[in-house]
């Protein structure tokens, strides 16, 4: 049975921290800030966890990542 491959796009995008959980970056940071408010930009800046409902579903993606 061969082994099972690491998806490079979600190697990219998520780092497992050190409780096991997945850590992301926000989306609509890239452009248009004139229409968002202040907290609002300053809240995308930080980073944030994948929700619970999709960590398994990631963790089979990342599975070679250590």
């Amino acid at each position: 049975m061969p082994k099972q491959k690491t998806h490079r796009a979600s190697a990219k995008r998520f780092k497992k921290t050190a409780s096991g959980q997945l850590s992301r970056h926000h989306a609509y940071t890239r452009h248009r800030f004139h229409g968002k408010t202040v907290k609002q930009r300053r809240q995308l800046r930080k980073s944030g966890l994948v929700a619970s409902s999709d960590l398994k579903r990631y963790s089979k993606m990342l599975s070679q990542v250590k």
